[in-house]
């Protein structure tokens, strides 16, 4: 016999509105409460009917996140904690990957929002102009991403790149390479605006080269341009190009971290796993991650009628600090 939320609210002895509200939006009822009805409803294997609820809600209990590219090292552990934070909260993820089509990003989010509550947009791709015009469609969130006026959680480039550049500086080294990363991507241009400040700020002769894919591939592309540009150390858009730079010089005989130092950005599990170990600077992927479902859940109750969270109101711009981590992909310069 199926159990019903009348059934568990005579259980409790409490009103199917106030067991209804501790189901489907915990942050209502006091925690005493909440804990007791959950844990009947437990007991008693009651399982809520989505369907019912969203009919008569309008609500369908899901976020939708488009990435550009699954398979980028940067994404799974933001991916990963969009799903946790939103299944903590009652909700289901849908995603999308844009496959690094950028033509493609508006169309494919606007059909996964008709399956969804709201969108988390992960370093989109479109322009500024477009995103102003989609984020007036619905709850929106864009993750990496700063669109002034809507709701975003950005990644503070800053701190993290002038420990790199100071860092290489201390080392000895003082001209040093940025590889630039695609044109189109927003991170980029705040990556390489930072390079350019830190550099300016401790005495380091800077080159650029690029852009590059984030691809290992065009790693081992870029090191051969990085031999014949003199410079003794190098800073990397992303973990991949960075790695791919490593493996290029070791096939080419040349010791990293002696005769070349490589940075990376992103800190991602694969930094660990190369020889030598690479030095990157961490960004903050899963809290990237949660403080998105955060502040796109906040929209999601504004609509509804309801006070967001505190600091999670609708059209804040948040940003994460980020941070280096020193490993044997750098060391002092040869001579």
């Amino acid at each position: 016999m199926t159990v019903t939320l009348a059934d568990v609210a005579d259980a409790c002895n409490l009103s199917t509105s106030t067991v209804s509200r501790a189901l489907s939006d915990p942050g209502k009822v006091n925690a005493a409460t909440r804990s007791r009805i959950e844990r009947v409803a437990r007991e008693m294997g009651y399982v809520p009917n989505r369907v019912a609820r969203s009919l008569v809600s309008g609500r369908t209990d899901t976020i939708g996140l488009v990435v550009p590219d699954i398979a980028n090292p940067f994404f799974p552990p933001v991916i990963k904690a969009v799903q946790a934070r939103a299944r903590d909260k009652g909700y289901s993820v849908l995603l999308a990957d844009t496959d690094e089509h950028a033509a493609d990003e508006i169309d494919r989010a606007r059909s996964l929002g008709k399956q969804a509550d709201g969108l988390i947009l992960a370093s989109p791709r479109t322009s500024l102009e477009g995103l102003h015009q989609f984020a007036g469609g619905g709850p929106v969130v864009f993750a990496n991403r700063e669109v002034p006026g809507a709701s975003s959680v950005v990644i503070d480039e800053a701190e993290g790149m002038a420990q790199a550049v100071e860092h290489l500086v201390g080392l000895g080294h003082r001209r040093i390479c940025y590889l630039s990363g695609p044109r189109r991507s927003w991170s980029n241009k705040q990556r390489h605006d930072a390079v350019v400040a830190a550099s300016k700020e401790f005495g380091a002769d800077l080159l650029e080269l690029g852009p590059f894919e984030p691809q290992m591939q065009a790693g081992m592309r870029a090191a051969d341009v990085l031999q014949s540009a003199g410079a003794t150390a190098a800073i990397a858009y992303d973990d991949l190009i960075a790695l791919g730079v490593m493996a290029r010089l070791s096939e080419q005989g040349m010791t990293v971290g002696r005769e070349v130092s490589v940075i990376g950005i992103d800190d991602s599990p694969m930094s660990q796993t190369a020889y030598p170990m690479l030095t990157s600077i961490h960004v903050p992927g899963v809290e990237l991650g949660t403080t998105a479902v955060d502040l796109l859940l906040a929209q999601i109750r504004e609509a509804d009628g309801d006070e967001p969270a505190d600091g999670a109101a609708p059209g804040t711009a948040l940003r994460l600090e980020t941070r280096l981590v020193i490993r044997g992909s750098t060391g002092l310069p040869v001579g």
